[in-house]
């Protein structure tokens, strides 16, 4: 399955909802939609749902890694949230719980 974002905006904050297969062929879908989000002036607080995702790789990783370089651009954090075990696990691999706030 491939990878769906539900953006929602709620009182300035925004959350992504990730579902399916996070891999290099979501590249343009995750890019478009959080670039989408962080035009958004009102926007401030950032969460990644990833509770949808049962497969992430390094192309993942690093499609992360530009959303955050972006969001720090514009002074916004990024919380990753609900992440299924094998994601929590390849993101402690990676050391990503010093870039991001994990819960």
């Amino acid at each position: 399955m491939s990878l769906s974002v539900t953006i929602n905006k709620d009182q300035g904050k925004l959350k992504f909802l990730l579902a399916g297969r996070f891999d290099f062929n979501s590249n343009k879908e995750f890019r478009k939609a959080y670039e989408s989000g962080l035009n958004d002036v009102s926007t401030g607080a950032i969460t990644v749902d990833l509770s949808g995702v049962d497969y992430m790789d390094s192309s993942a990783l690093g499609m992360l890694l530009l959303f955050k370089e972006r969001a720090d651009e514009e002074n916004r954090m990024i919380k990753l949230t609900n992440c299924q075990e094998t994601v929590r696990e390849i993101l402690e691999i990676v050391n990503f719980g010093k870039l991001f706030a994990i819960q």
